[in-house]
């Protein structure tokens, strides 16, 4: 079974080393897994919400999209798109926004966060707060639910949106699903295991306390400078240090196998100097990142290039929330203007009319098809699946005109109506004089 894996990535900063070993490279190499269908997708939507200089987002989702290419994702294997280029994804926010219950989203600890703060400073509580914030976790759910993702690999703070997915995706089920699940209900990915790296000052390395490491900007110069800042005690050259304390073993560790880490705690044990440790932590990050970085800047200097990545897998995305949406768009009464819908009845029948009849419908895979009826409500025809209605409807209206015998190569069970060197459907045998009286009754 291919278990749908989902990703998104916030654009509103540059990576670090702690973003490419914390969920860039554990995440790629998870893509390749058998049986994974991996969708990444760019969160240009998302960024929106955290900050209002166009520049910045502009340049990060270049910056993000050429690191996530470099770092070795094969965009061929996985959909890799922007958040920003499938319209449907807003169009779903606004259907699940309409049947989420407010008091849910007045939970969520990003706006409950806000609101907190708010009252600690004595200001009004919802002071700052946009309808970006508040309804975050619905255009999360939105990202999830229109790929019916199963997994969704998150850090600990995200379980709750997974939460609300659920929940809201049960509700959307529950009214408009008519006893069929239109979404799967996805379950929440944390790998305890993938690395979490300390900053330059031991804290988390985070933007947000301003102790990241560069993983491709400036280049070599700036990493070397930057693993120069990190923060040490004062034993001195040919003092043991205590490798398990150390920020700097716990990074060269994460860049390294087994058997090289345990190399470099031994000495840090007999008394390596900071200094010689630093620059055996640049030498084996640097050693490791230089191919990528390289590709990086390559990338950087053609943003034509990702463009069209970015574009093929925007494509290839919509082949899924396509069908989707149109097949919710006709859960919730936003159908087109045709026949009323009929009501569901066995395969091969409807209800008797007095009249030849044909009905247009979407099949579950979210194709157009079409029926004929006789006027008893027997099936005669069933359309092959088309993608574009249009030209079903096209090549029906064509039968009329043709000679109905040359179009009808037999079989044993079945006749094949062949129009313009396709298939247009299918007849049982023993049903074909009635077919021919049905055709002539529809003008045909």
């Amino acid at each position: 079974m291919t278990t749908r894996v989902l990703t998104g990535i916030t654009t509103s900063g540059t990576p670090h080393l702690g973003n490419y070993a914390g969920a860039i490279r554990p995440a790629i190499a998870a893509s390749v897994l058998p049986g994974v269908d991996a969708f990444f997708f760019l969160a240009d939507y998302h960024a929106l919400i955290k900050c209002d200089d166009p520049q910045r987002i502009a340049r990060s989702r270049l910056e993000i999209a050429a690191t996530w290419i470099a770092a070795g994702l094969d965009t061929e294997r996985v959909t890799f798109y922007r958040q920003s280029d499938i319209p449907e994804i807003p169009e779903l926010c606004w259907m699940l926004t309409c049947v989420t219950a407010k008091g849910l989203m007045n939970r969520a600890h990003a706006y409950k966060a806000s609101v907190d703060a708010n009252v600690a400073k004595d200001e009004e509580p919802d002071d700052g707060v946009t309808m970006g914030l508040f309804s975050y976790p619905i255009l999360m759910a939105a990202d999830i639910l229109l790929f019916n993702a199963h997994r969704v690999p998150v850090g600990r703070d995200q379980i709750q949106h997974l939460e609300m997915t659920r929940d809201i995706a049960q509700r959307f089920n529950h009214l408009y699903g008519d006893g069929q699940a239109l979404f799967v209900l996805p379950e929440v990915q944390i790998d305890d295991e993938v690395a979490t790296l300390p900053g330059l000052d031991g804290r988390k390395m985070s933007k947000s306390y301003n102790n990241t490491i560069p993983l491709f900007e400036g280049g070599a110069q700036a990493l070397q400078a930057a693993i120069s800042r990190i923060v040490t005690d004062s034993r001195a050259p040919g003092e043991p240090k205590d490798a398990d304390a150390s920020h700097l073993y716990t990074l060269y560790r994460a860049f390294s196998s087994r058997a090289t880490a345990q190399a470099f705690r031994a000495q840090l044990e007999q008394g390596m100097s900071w200094g010689d440790a630093k620059q055996a932590l640049y030498e084996q990050i640097q050693a490791q990142i230089e191919p990528m970085r390289a590709l990086y800047a390559e990338l950087i200097a053609r943003p034509d290039q990702i463009e069209d990545i970015l574009q093929a897998g925007a494509a290839k995305a919509r082949l899924h929330a396509a069908p989707l949406i149109e097949r919710l768009r006709e859960a919730v009464g936003l159908r087109r203007a045709t026949a009323p819908a009929q009501p569901s009845l066995p395969a091969g029948s409807a209800k008797a009319t007095g009249q030849v009849r044909v009905v247009s419908f979407r099949d579950p895979q979210g194709c157009f098809r079409q029926r004929l009826f006789a006027a008893d409500g027997t099936e005669l025809l069933l359309s092959e699946p088309f993608k574009d209605p249009k030209e079903l409807n096209r090549l029906g209206r064509l039968l009329g005109t043709l000679d109905l015998d040359a179009l009808i190569p037999g079989t044993d069970d079945m006749l094949s109506l062949v129009i313009e060197g396709q298939c247009w459907a299918r007849c049982p045998v023993g049903l074909l004089a009635r077919l021919r009286g049905a055709l002539t009754e529809l003008g045909r």
